[in-house]
This record gives structure tokens, C-alpha cells and sequence, in this order.
């Protein structure tokens, strides 16, 4: 169940965020190469934060996932999320970072096997 979590200093009112969710999910699914349906995509907007030393647009992002992940695939994303960003919320690439975290199966991802249980029914 890949997780995006986006922060950043941007404004986000009056803005189509369902567009930036939508590609975003979008992008992580066929870059990853998991179902769209496991995709969640967070977008938090008028964060507090400097990058480099001003206050201009940006962003921080987080993606974790159960497998999937390499350098590859990272930085496929990691463009791609940037993409997104810039032509939508006029973020520089340059001004967004995106940490990655490849979390290992767990009891705890039960859960996540319930909930594909259920779809598949």
C-alpha cells in the first residue's frame, strides 16, 4: 500500500487539488507497479517552510511502500512527483524533495491484506 504524503508552503486555496491527486496516484501506481487501488496520496498545503534559505515555493514529500522501491523507481518518481508539482502548483523542481522508505512486511500489514481480501470479493 503505497503512501505519498506532500507538504509544502503553497496556498492550496482555489487550487484543483483533485487534479494533483489524481496524477500523483496515478504516477506512483504505474512507476511502482502496484494497483492504483492501494495508492493514498496526502496533500497538505500552507505548511511553514524554507528550502535553501527562503521561503519561495516548495515542497517536502514522503513515499513509503512495501517493496517496490530501488534507485530506478526513485528517481522515476521522484521526477515525475516534481512534474506534477511544478505544472500545477508552479513549485520549482529544483525546490521539492522526496524521501523514500521501503518498508518490509509485517503482522501489522494484516490490515492491508484484509482490505485486498475484500476487493477481491
Amino acid at each position: 500500500m503505497p503512501c505519498l504524503n506532500v507538504s509544502t508552503n503553497v496556498n492550496l486555496e482555489g487550487v484543483d487539488t483533485s487534479a494533483i491527486l489524481g496524477e500523483a496516484s496515478t504516477a506512483v501506481a504505474n512507476i511502482i507497479g502496484k494497483p492504483e487501488a492501494y495508492v493514498m496520496v496526502v496533500l497538505k498545503g500552507s505548511v511553514p517552510m524554507a528550502f535553501g534559505g527562503t521561503q519561495e515555493p516548495a515542497a517536502y514529500g514522503e513515499l513509503v511502500s512495501i517493496g517496490g522501491l530501488n534507485p530506478d523507481v526513485n528517481k522515476k518518481l521522484s521526477a515525475g512527483i516534481a512534474s506534477i508539482l511544478e505544472s500545477k502548483l508552479s513549485i520549482p523542481k529544483s525546490r521539492f524533495y522526496l524521501k523514500f522508505h521501503d518498508s518490509k512486511a509485517h503482522p501489522a500489514q494484516e490490515h492491508a491484506r484484509c482490505l485486498h481480501a475484500l476487493h477481491q470479493e
